[in-house]
């Protein structure tokens, strides 16, 4: 008797858990970025709706021994952009505020993750 008390009631709550909506999963609006392109002209990268929480290594800048790293970000997402000088998030970061936060061409950046 009291193993199906319990059991209902787990059923119950993960019913309970599977039907409460999610948390939005992309940070709204755009991020730019320029970078150099192979040709040495200097070029403007865009994220669309970036994934939250998700490092995102920016793949025109993503090698650092055949490219130089991107500069002179531009943050008009809802969220908090960290943008990193390496690769997979590492290195040493900045963070840019929402909606307009941005850094002049002496930030260099490779990655970058939204809050």
């Amino acid at each position: 008797m009291r193993f199906r008390t319990t059991a209902a009631a787990a059923l119950g709550a993960l019913a309970l858990i599977v039907s409460l909506p999610g948390s939005a999963s992309a940070a709204d609006g755009h991020f730019t970025y320029e970078y150099t392109a192979f040709d040495g002209s200097k070029q403007t990268g865009f994220l669309f709706d970036p994934p939250s929480r998700e490092c995102i290594t920016l793949p025109e800048v993503a090698d650092p021994g055949s490219s130089y790293p991107a500069d002179t970000p531009w943050n008009h997402t809802d969220a908090t952009a960290t943008v990193f000088t390496g690769p997979d998030c590492d290195g040493a970061y900045f963070t840019l505020r929402p909606f307009g936060g941005h850094a002049s061409e002496r930030l260099k950046l490779r990655s970058v993750v939204f809050s």
